[in-house]
This record gives structure tokens, sequence and C-alpha cells, in this order.
């Protein structure tokens, strides 16, 4: 591989997306602007000037690429790597919101001011891991030509569906800088025999942005990720008509959230207790991401169904959780 043409592979630290502070736009970069309900719109611009934004709205610039960055799917095995090339994905007229668009804002916009292209390596390589362990895309050691077609099927939808990129290229590397030495040092201290004092509990500041930045992503995500599944076949209507219903419904309980910080007015929640519905919310966030896997891997394969429903129980069953009742089981809330 050429490195002249691969600047994004020797500089990760790069910027892929920013907000437009100035209004100045890099050469090649394409302008989005947002809406204060995440609707989006990309105008023209002309001269590294695109036109001002309506108000209410929020300019922010991204590179279509191409891009090049390493990838390491198994953590056990940080020698090899996969180099990915990808480039992001021209706007689908019959799209509402451009997929890339709603990663920008839903999980980007809200935390910070720009992207680098490390960070969002770091967000694809997690993101193919826990489609690894899921099972949605598979990976089998000593892998064959028909093996490695299929993985390489189900990575591609995987990045454009949860995404929005599309990928160029993507080859096995063997990756040169790996410290082994720290490796098994890491791996011989996880696996001797010691006790270690109980953690203290969390910070009260750390369990906040983490259930905000969650509820913004259900808020957010959960009705696109319905329109992908009311597109997908279904095994029957019935079936897929109980599993929007039960989407739609999630939507609806993110949309009338309570405050973490407040259990009724004039009354705060405990520290405890805001720590834990916290949690349920970061676990309603990790139960979307594999939504998003699944149905991935439903576009190219078909099926999935109970995987689906066993999902869709999760979500619940954590946002129940969020909410600060107490749920059964099956994630019903008890009486």
């Amino acid at each position: 591989m050429n490195e002249k043409r691969e600047p994004s592979l020797r500089e990760p630290g790069v910027a892929v997306a920013a907000r437009c502070g100035d209004g100045h736009v890099p050469p090649g970069a394409q302008v989005v602007y947002f809406a204060a309900d995440g609707q989006a719109r990309r105008p023209v611009a002309f001269n590294g000037k695109a036109a001002a934004p309506a108000k209410g709205e929020t300019a922010w610039w991204f590179l279509p690429g191409p891009h090049t960055v390493e990838l390491v799917p198994f953590a056990a095995a940080p020698e090899v790597g996969l180099r990915l090339a990808f480039v992001v994905d021209t706007p689908d007229p019959r799209l509402p919101r451009q997929r890339f668009d709603l990663f920008l804002f839903s999980e980007v916009a809200g935390q910070a001011a720009s992207l680098a292209l490390a960070d969002l390596a770091a967000r694809l390589e997690a993101a193919l891991r826990a489609a690894l362990e899921q099972g949605t895309v598979e990976l089998p050691p000593c892998t064959s030509l028909d093996e490695w077609h299929a993985f390489r099927a189900g990575l591609d939808e995987l990045l454009y569906t949860r995404f929005g990129i599309t990928v160029d290229d993507c080859v096995p590397v063997e990756l040169a800088d790996v410290d082994f030495a720290a490796v098994l040092r890491g791996r011989a201290a996880a696996m001797a025999p010691h006790e270690e004092p109980a953690p203290a509990p969390a910070p009260l500041a750390r369990g906040e942005p983490d259930d905000a930045v969650a509820l913004r992503r259900l808020f957010l995500e959960l009705p696109d990720a319905s329109r992908t599944l009311r597109q997908l076949p279904a095994p029957d209507f019935a079936t897929r008509q109980a599993q929007l219903q039960r989407l739609a419904l999630a939507a609806l309980d993110v949309n009338t959230m309570p405050a973490l910080a407040w259990s009724a007015p004039g009354l705060a929640r405990a520290p405890d207790e805001r720590r834990r519905l916290a949690s349920a919310a970061a676990a309603a966030m990790r139960a979307l991401d594999e939504l998003w896997a699944l149905l991935a891997r439903m576009k190219g394969a078909g099926g999935g169904d109970d995987e689906l429903d066993r999902i869709l129980c999760n979500l619940a069953f954590n946002l129940v959780a969020r909410r600060g009742h107490a749920t059964d089981e099956r994630g019903e809330p008890l009486p």
C-alpha cells in the first residue's frame, strides 16, 4: 500500500469531522446542518464556504475519505489486524436521514466538538469485536476463502448499518507495534490469584454523563432502528408488528424518562440510586448496539427473529430499571 496515498493511516490524530466554528470548510469536506431534534441536511459548499445555517441549526463538516485504519478484531490476538479502507457513504435520497449523519449527531455532537480518525477507528473496532462476540459476524481460525467472503459481507453491512460508511477494501495484516511482553504480563496478572479490596463507589459525576449519553442515543436512534426493521422481510405479519410495537413502546419510554437527579419534585435521588439508574441506561444502550448489529445480519442473511426478541426483552428490562421500577425475571414491573 502506498502510504503517500493513505495519509489517514500515518496520521490517526487527524480530524475526520468537526463543528464549523468560523464557517470555514476544509477542501473536499461535506457540510451537514443539524436541527435541535437531530434532523440533518447537507448543503453544497462553494469556494470553501457553505450557506449559513438556519436559526437553531448547528453546522458540522466531515471528510468523506477515503480513510484507512487498522483494527484488531480479537483482543487475545493483538498481532493480527485488519487494514480497512472506507468512505462515508453518499447520500441516499430514500432515507429521511443519512446513517452517518445520525451517528455524528447522536454519538459525537453531544459530547465533543470534533471526531478524530483514531476515535472513529476505536468505535469501529469496538463494534466489530462486539459483533464477533455476539455471533452476528464470524471470523474463524484458518479462514477459508468462502468464510472470508462471508465475513467481508457481514462486516460491510455492519459498518454501513451502524455507522453509514462503505468499506472499499479489507485485508489481513500483521501488526508490528505490539508489545508482547506487556501482553503476557497482563495475562499473567489477570490469571494470578489475589485478593483486591472492594472498589470504592464511583463518583456521582461519572454516572450522570453516561446516563445522558445513553438516553440521547436511545432517543435519536430507536426510530431509525424501527424504520430499518420495518424494511426487512418478516416471518409473518403478526410477528413483525409485535416487534415494531415493542420498539415503539421503548421509544415512548425513553421520551418520557424521568430525570436522573429527582425522584419527585423537591426530592433528590440518593447517590447510589442515581448510579444504579445510570447503569441501567448504559445497559439499554448496549442492547441498542446489539440491535444495530443484528439488523445488519438480518439484511444479509435473514432470520434472527429469536435473537431479536431477546434483544428487545433486554432493552425493555433495562428501560424499566432506568425508570426506577422493580421488575421480575421477564422484565415486567412488579406491583
